[in-house]
């Protein structure tokens, strides 16, 4: 379905959080819209129901760590989505920001089949699947993102063996976690709390960027 106004929203929601999206970008997230707002029919991947809610609360939201994304690893790498859920933020980075490869990986089979399915239909040959916990990953990542994973103690834990010699962790939360932060292991910092502006959406986010201590 032709939405020109919801295009005209996405790209002007970019450009505020410094992202420019050339118009296969901007076709490839309204047809990821498409699928979702399709599978969660059926699947229960969101709670998010309204489709006006889902560009916010979900594409720009997730386009809101582009930016730092490239200020951090200019040059792109490896990142791994972590409990990736109906994809966010992996499958919007990947379209948004295709120097980066991004594996998503999803402990609940239904989630990861859809990320497959997305994969596939939006031919992002960026984007690798994998269905199952991350404690079993165990090959490099330079950065490992989460949005909905629980705690950032179980975040860095669980995904230790995935971070690669110089990566880091950036975990994206509501307002400052500071009990979270003051919960992690010894061994991790936070170098980073980084406030995200994101157009349209009410209430505070930020994203965490954690790496070992020394």
């Amino acid at each position: 379905m032709n939405r020109p106004e919801e295009r005209q929203q996405i790209d002007a929601g970019a450009r505020a959080l410094g992202v420019s999206l050339d118009e296969l970008q901007l076709d490839r997230l309204q047809q990821y819209l498409d699928l979702l707002e399709r599978w969660n029919r059926s699947h229960n991947l969101s709670a998010v129901r309204e489709r006006s809610s889902m560009v916010v609360q979900h594409l720009l939201d997730c386009l809101g760590i582009v930016a730092p994304l490239r200020r951090e690893r200019p040059a792109g790498g490896r990142l791994l989505d972590v409990g990736s859920g109906g994809g966010l933020p992996g499958v919007v980075v990947a379209i948004a920001a295709p120097e980066w490869r991004v594996c998503s990986i999803d402990a609940v089979a239904k989630k990861a089949a859809f990320v497959r399915q997305v994969a596939g239909a939006l031919r992002l040959g960026n984007v690798e699947v994998r269905h199952g916990r991350v404690e079993e990953v165990a090959d490099p990542h330079d950065v490992i993102v989460s949005r909905a994973f629980g705690s950032l103690a179980d975040f860095v834990r669980l995904s230790a063996r995935a971070r690669a010699a110089q990566g880091v962790w950036l975990a994206m939360k509501g307002r400052e976690p500071r009990a979270e932060m003051a919960a992690l292991p010894a061994d991790v910092e936070v170098f980073h709390v980084e406030p995200l502006r994101v157009p349209e959406l009410d209430g505070s986010r930020c994203a965490v960027w954690m790496r070992p201590r020394g």
